[in-house]
């Protein structure tokens, strides 16, 4: 019997990129319980929530860069023998400082998974079609995790305690390190040398002050602080860049940005990533709060977003047989803001819930070209020693998207939340609470303009959205390449990663 360790391979790769979109959302659920159990306060809570997408965002650059030079195999291993450990440890954590400090470091683990999973499919699947699928599968994994983390949250959290959230991972971490070395190849480029220290430092405190500012904005209070931070951030990248443009081995080839595609592409997967992180943000919210659901029921109703997203991937590379790449991706995101605008007709009552769940659906399924097809386009664009930095440069504008969107949408959607209740209330879930200590009719005429204020803001948020899918769209097709001849397709084959020089040897893809 032949086993196709390529698609072995694949599969076991999988493994890390569920993982950890799972664990960017199961903590959702998980955290009012944690929070009471230790005693975490508002700025813990905080911290506890997001400190593991700030060191994941802020380190995937260089952990991708990294993996080019010591080898992608050796990272991935590494990162998941430390992710496994300090699953353990966050689990029983037994205070607030504790899980904050764990889950950072969590953080710098996970920040090794996605670019060298990324980064291994490129060495193990050459040919642009087999790349394509592969690619989607992983995409499709990406994003059925973060659809799904709160559904296993939800599901743990009725037998067990909260650290049992964190406890899911080990697993699958220890059957990662079991069977990577025999499955998968190791890979390193031939100009592997010593990573440049104040690149790291540069692109890890760049990242960190941007994204903290865009969180912050949002919270209200003074913005002082989070303006602070963006220009401060802002002004580190700018040195950054200018550094990674004059040097001869950069963390981050700027130069590829000289690709009209490229460069759509890059943009397309940050204001995409935005709007569906803003919609979620607001339909989650919506679920709960306006239409009356549990976290568990919310986030049960709310998988198909994430699942959409799968379908599209999956189906995305069957496209390219039929139409060129970038008009799959454009008809795809105008399939998205069709999507967006169905929320702009949603109410307050249950008969919403099928328009709503139907918006959010096609809206997701329409992304899944650009994610799949886009990433493909990134990968494809470096030589293979250099694909982990661009796969760096994929996962960075997915997490700035992800972030922009939670903020920047978040901040307007507040706005006219304000503006609708006449500035009487800061927020729904602040009105539901205040609702309870009323007389019952006047709780029911206070949750009544709530709702209602809410209601609107979601229908603004989705005619941005639909804005940006359309306008997506439009550059998509504006900046397409040329016409050239279509890769013609092979069947998926054994490979195994080149050996170039300084690289370690890749062990031989051996047939059972």
């Amino acid at each position: 019997m032949r086993v196709n360790r390529a698609r072995l391979g694949l599969a076991l790769l999988m493994l890390p990129t569920l993982l950890v979109a799972m664990d960017m959302t199961a903590l959702l659920l998980a955290l009012p319980r944690l929070s009471a159990d230790l005693g975490a306060s508002g700025v813990q809570q905080l911290w506890i929530s997001d400190g593991y997408g700030l060191m994941v965002a802020g380190l995937v650059i260089t952990m991708g860069t990294l993996g080019d030079r010591i080898g992608r195999r050796r990272l991935l291993l590494g990162g998941a023998a430390a992710f496994g450990v300090l699953s353990v440890v966050a689990a029983f954590a037994v205070d607030p400082l504790m899980l904050i400090v764990v889950r950072a470091l969590l953080g710098v683990a996970g920040a090794t998974l996605a670019p060298s999973t990324l980064a291994l499919i490129t060495n193990m699947f050459r040919d642009e079609r087999e790349r394509g699928r592969a690619v989607a599968v992983w995409a499709t994994c990406q994003f059925a995790g973060g659809a799904l983390g709160p559904v296993l949250a939800g599901l743990l959290l009725q037998h067990f305690w909260w650290g049992s959230v964190f406890l899911a991972a080990v697993p699958a971490m220890a059957l990662l390190l079991a069977a990577g070395p025999a499955v998968l190849p190791e890979f390193r480029g031939g100009t592997a040398g010593r990573l440049d220290p104040a690149g790291v430092g540069l692109s890890l405190v760049a990242v960190l002050l941007v994204l903290y500012g865009i969180k912050q904005l949002p919270v209200g209070g003074a913005p002082l602080v989070p303006v602070a931070a963006l220009l401060a951030g802002t002004g580190v990248g700018y040195v950054f860049v200018r550094r990674q443009l004059r040097s001869e081995r950069p963390l981050l080839d700027l130069r590829l940005l000289r690709s009209r595609p490229l460069t759509a592409v890059l943009v397309s997967l940050v204001l995409a990533g935005a709007a569906m992180a803003g919609t979620g943000l607001l339909v989650t919210q919506y679920l709960q709060s306006v239409l009356g659901h549990s976290p568990f029921a919310s986030a049960v109703l709310f998988a198909p977003m994430g699942l959409a997203v799968a379908v599209g991937t999956m189906a995305a590379p069957r496209l390219t047989g039929r139409v060129e790449r970038a008009t799959a991706i454009a008809g795809g995101l105008a399939l998205s803001a069709l999507g967006a605008l169905l929320l702009v007709a949603a109410g307050q009552d249950e008969g919403s819930l099928p328009l709503v769940m139907t918006g959010i659906a096609v809206l997701a399924l329409g992304t899944g070209p650009l994610f799949a097809l886009g990433t493909g386009l990134v990968l494809g664009s470096v030589p293979p020693e250099r694909a982990g930095s661009a796969a760096s440069m994929s996962e960075t504008g997915n997490y700035f998207g992800g972030s922009l969107g939670f903020a920047l949408l978040g901040t307007v959607a507040a706005a006219v939340y304000r503006g609708r209740t006449g500035g009487g209330s800061d927020s729904l879930a602040a009105a539901v609470e205040a609702a309870r200590h009323l007389p019952a009719g006047q709780g029911a005429e206070l949750l009544h303009g709530a709702r209602s204020a809410f209601t609107a803001a979601l229908h603004v948020n989705g005619l941005i959205a639909a804005a940006l899918f359309a306008a997506l769209a439009a550059l998509t097709l504006v900046m397409r390449p040329a016409k050239g001849p279509a890769p013609t397709e092979e069947p998926m084959a054994d490979t195994t990663a080149d050996t170039v020089e300084g690289q370690e040897e890749a062990p031989a893809y051996e047939r059972a």
